[in-house]
């Protein structure tokens, strides 16, 4: 697709009020280096935002062996360990809608450096409670709804990012902030098997709980947090900009934009947990369900100067190209996610097991494996999106979900085939690699997949329209692990990927339709 013209200023100068990208005096002049600053706080924020999130990807399988019972019944009790990394899926996945908005009402700065804040209180809450034998499920069902404030983050961070870099680096800054972000969860997963193996914090960290071979301190996992978000919240909020160009307010105004959205996500997301926990509808009634009311309060319970914002950027949803985008992105960083949240317990619970349900004595550790997933997934990720600035963001599209298809058959036949052995760790190499090779395109597809979003709308639609298309897919987090621990219940996991793998050959015949094909309508 052919770029605007670029703009060139012989003299510029360099006002934030005046604030253009794609003004090459400007860039140069400084703007370059307001940018990269502005990158370069965003990413470990974020980076941690992903950590808290996703680190029930370790908790549970730890919590399972300390032997933690929230039912009676063995098999639901595994699949509560799922419902409370899904329960975290769901709440970061339904903030990110009006974390998609949060930048052009509150400002870029302020977002990244409250958001940053405000993770302290599921991290803390997390500390305590592990260190607690007695805490039910409820609290922890809550402290899990909690922690989706990281991944809602995503959503806002991406969109400001968005606005201080030039269409032709899109590619490569949107890459760099995603791609290095979402290395807070191979962060987290080798991080906290060392944090639990040690007095991090002494006599205020708690003691330590028996374990078969030794002891662990599980409450680090929340509460190693804690001094890493105050110093990143604290950078934020003194190295970040807010672009005048927003109608941000004064901080007062901004900030209360923010947090009444935040309860308003929360809402929406706590009726659509009710609904599927308390009520026990199925997953697909319930997200719909849930988008909508989260929606459908934004446009109702806000003042009319934040309605009259949204309502402009809420014309989003009367071009096709959103809703395209929104699956194909749900097929790339949905996976990604999900994958990423289910990982260590999938692992856990198809290798560590024999045929006949007792525990395989020369199963793999989940932690020592569970961080590459998302390691190699967070690099192709910056691979995807430099790829796409040179090749064109749907052809790498393309070809990454060709080898997505081929790789989910692939590992649903080795987790079938463990099923039935009787020595199921023979089949673990194959299945590994394998499902690292999902990890890598989809990295790759997350990367391709949002760099064509700037070149398909136009500016003031383009940021919140990443924000949608990732606060959809970020639901991918809530379908992966249910989907996986319903079908562990169900004693048929290889089922799961047989799906997944039918439902990216649907997005492998959108992107070629609508963006890939030679006189594609939108080549991208």
């Amino acid at each position: 697709m052919s770029m605007a013209p670029v703009r060139t200023d012989p003299s510029p100068r360099l006002d934030l009020a005046e604030w253009d990208p794609e003004n090459t005096g400007q860039w140069e002049s400084g703007g370059k280096r307001v940018a990269f600053r502005n990158l370069a706080l965003s990413i470990p924020a974020l980076s941690c935002a992903f950590a808290v999130w996703m680190y029930w990807s370790i908790i549970t399988v730890q919590m399972q062996k300390l032997g933690v019972v929230f039912d009676p019944d063995p098999g639901r009790n595994k699949e509560l360990f799922y419902v409370l990394t899904a329960i975290a899926g769901l709440s970061g996945a339904t903030l990110r809608i009006p974390n998609s908005f949060f930048v052009a009402l509150s400002g870029g700065r302020n977002v990244v450096a409250v958001t940053t804040a405000l993770l302290i209180l599921p991290a803390l809450g997390v500390g305590l409670a592990l260190k607690d034998t007695t805490t039910p499920f409820s609290t922890y069902a809550i402290l899990a709804a909690l922690s989706g404030l990281g991944g809602g983050a995503f959503a806002s961070s991406m969109s400001n990012i968005s606005f201080f870099f030039p269409k032709r680096m899109q590619g490569l800054a949107l890459g760099l902030n995603a791609g290095i972000g979402n290395l807070g969860v191979s962060l987290m997963q080798v991080l906290l098997p060392w944090a639990m193996s040690v007095p991090l914090f002494g006599a205020l960290g708690g003691d330590a709980r028996p374990l078969a071979g030794g002891v662990t301190w599980i409450q680090n996992c929340g509460l190693v947090w804690v001094p890493i978000l105050t110093a990143l919240a604290v950078a934020a909020w003194f190295g970040m900009d807010n672009l005048p160009r927003h109608a941000t307010g004064n901080i007062a105004t901004a900030l209360g934009r923010m947090i009444w959205l935040t309860v308003l996500g929360f809402a929406a997301a706590a009726a659509g947990l009710y609904l599927l926990v308390g009520v026990g509808l199925s997953m697909w009634i319930v997200l719909p369900i849930t988008v909508v009311l989260t929606l459908a309060v934004m446009k109702t319970a806000t003042p009319s100067s934040v309605r009259q914002n949204l309502t402009h950027q809420f014309s989003m949803f009367g071009n096709r190209h959103t809703w395209i985008m929104t699956i194909l992105y749900m097929m790339t960083f949905g996976s990604f996610i999900g994958f990423s949240a289910a990982f260590p317990k999938l692992i856990q619970d198809v290798f560590g097991y024999l045929p006949d349900g007792t525990q395989n004595p020369n199963a793999p550790s989940p932690f020592a494996y569970a961080w590459l997933g998302p390691l190699v997934g967070s690099v192709a990720r910056t691979i995807g999106g430099w790829a796409s600035d040179k090749l064109g963001g749907a052809r790498v599209t393309q070809w990454a979900t060709v080898v997505m298809i081929g790789a989910a058959i692939g590992a649903g036949a080795m987790v079938k085939a463990a099923g039935a052995a009787p020595a199921p760790e023979a089949h673990f190499g194959t299945f590994l690699v394998l499902f690292l090779l999902l990890f890598v395109t989809s990295g790759v597809g997350n990367g391709s997949t949002f760099r064509s979003i700037p070149f398909i709308f136009p500016k003031e639609l383009a940021g919140p329209v990443l924000g949608w298309t990732s606060a959809i897919a970020a639901y991918g987090a809530f379908i992966i692990p249910t989907i996986f621990g319903s079908q562990i219940k169900a004693g048929t996991p290889e089922v799961a990927f047989y799906g997944f793998s039918g439902f990216y050959v649907l997005c492998l015949v959108l992107n070629f339709v609508f963006y890939a094909r030679k006189n594609a309508p939108t080549p991208c």
